[in-house]
This record gives structure tokens, C-alpha cells and sequence, in this order.
């Protein structure tokens, strides 16, 4: 089978159904992006004793000081509740981080991050812009915030997908 090659005009695409097997599919090519950027940052960072998903939470955690709840975690992170409360669990126990009862709402937990916490986010910040600058290099500044931007569109449009109900 031969498919479209990536310099292919656009009036070709348009002629193209959306499940032609000879175009490049979104799926494939976010999953190999992802699956690639992930494992890089782990082999980078596996010194630390702390995995991507760890990172990322301390990340969120930092942006957003005082602090966030579970959920709203859960919500950046785009993850279920239980998969945070148990990621948060083992931060917890590595000193990461400390959750604490909210006084305004006892059913809910505040997550925030620990001296060791922002220490070792500190050591693995680094790490992380290098790696999305090494990805990045590759376009312009101008396509990088294109790229970007187009990025934020279409998990937006993934996101409202999900929460629109299928009939059938």
C-alpha cells in the first residue's frame, strides 16, 4: 500500500476520505509521538526515582500554589480519580508531597507539594525543557506555536467529544 507522502498538496488530502488507509492518521502519530516522549523522559530521569506521571504532578502542583484538590489534579492531568489517588499515595510515601483535609469541605483533599517535593521537581525540570526543546527543534518558532496551538484545538475538541453522550 502507498500512502501520502508527507509533502503532499492539500487539494490530493482533500480527496481523500478521513479513513483512507494511505493518510497519515492522528492516532498512530500521537500515540508514537507520546509513547516515544515518554520513554526518553523516563530513561532521563530514572536516576531520580521519579516517573513522568510524578513529574507532571509536581509540575501542576507548582503552577498552581497554594496547592490543588485531587480532582482538580485529576482534572489537569486528564487521568481518572482513583489512578491520582494512587500516584499520590506512593509521592506521598516518598515525601513528595502531603495531603491534608480542606476546612471548608472535609470530603475533599488538598495536595500540595514538600520541600523534598519541589527539590527533586527542580532536578528533573531541567531534564524535561531539554527533551520538549530537543522535540520542538525541529520547527520554527512560528510553527511551534502553531503546532502548539493547534494541539490545544483538537485535545479540546477530544475532550468535548468525550463528554458528549453516543446514541446507538
Amino acid at each position: 500500500m502507498n500512502f501520502v507522502s508527507k509533502g503532499t498538496d492539500l487539494e490530493t488530502l482533500e480527496k481523500l476520505s478521513i479513513d483512507d488507509p494511505r493518510r497519515r492518521r492522528l492516532p498512530p502519530l500521537l500515540r508514537k509521538a507520546w509513547l516515544k516522549l515518554n520513554a526518553v523522559f523516563l530513561r532521563r530521569i530514572t536516576d531520580l526515582g521519579l516517573t513522568p506521571d510524578q513529574y507532571i504532578a509536581l509540575r501542576w502542583l507548582q503552577e498552581k500554589e497554594p496547592g490543588l484538590t485531587q480532582r482538580e489534579l485529576s482534572d489537569f492531568m486528564a487521568s481518572d480519580p482513583n489512578t491520582i489517588a494512587s500516584l499520590l499515595s506512593r509521592m506521598e510515601k516518598a515525601g513528595w508531597i502531603r495531603r491534608s483535609t480542606r476546612k471548608e469541605d472535609r470530603r475533599t483533599n488538598n495536595v500540595l507539594s514538600t520541600k523534598a517535593g519541589r527539590k527533586i521537581f527542580e532536578a528533573a525540570r531541567g531534564r524535561a525543557l531539554d527533551l520538549e526543546r530537543n522535540a520542538l527543534e525541529v520547527l520554527s518558532k512560528r510553527e511551534q506555536a502553531s503546532f502548539l496551538d493547534s494541539l490545544e484545538k483538537v485535545a479540546e475538541a477530544c475532550i468535548r467529544s468525550s463528554d458528549t453522550k453516543t446514541k446507538g
